[in-house]
């Protein structure tokens, strides 16, 4: 590969790159954007009693859901609770992906740059290769 198609590549990966800081803060804004505007109209529609409306042929409707989370610092008590009444099915447990990758990467440097047996089958490695983009030194 010629240097110039190399540096080409390089110059459209680092412009890659900030666009895509720049547009994830973008979509940030606009969101936050987004659920102002939509606070506003619902305490307006809710005011006004409007359950819905059509503008420029869009249709708004004052909508209600429900959220609930865990109460902070009792989610193992919220899981002993959903389970005594039956209620397991709703109990999920993760492992977080980085975390899982760095461990695993641990297990193997530890076993010789073999993955443990007693993790063969139950996870999937794999290889990324990519480029890292810093400020380079002056």
């Amino acid at each position: 590969m010629e240097s110039n198609e190399l540096f080409a590549l390089a110059d459209e990966l680092r412009a890659l790159k900030e666009a895509k800081k720049y547009a994830e803060q973008e979509l940030k804004e606009i969101t936050e954007e987004m659920d102002r505007v939509d606070a506003i109209l619902a305490q307006r529609m809710a005011d006004s009693e409007t359950q819905n409306f059509t503008r420029n042929g869009t249709m708004f409707c004052l909508t209600s859901t429900t959220r609930a989370s865990a109460a902070a610092g009792r989610k193992d008590e919220l899981f002993a609770a959903l389970r005594e009444a039956g209620y397991d099915d709703l109990i999920y447990e993760t492992v977080n992906a980085n975390s899982l990758s760095a461990f695993v990467k641990e297990q193997t440097t530890e076993n010789g740059d073999t993955l443990p047996q007693w993790l063969d089958g139950l996870v999937t490695v794999f290889e990324k290769t990519t480029v890292g983009v810093r400020k380079a030194a002056r």
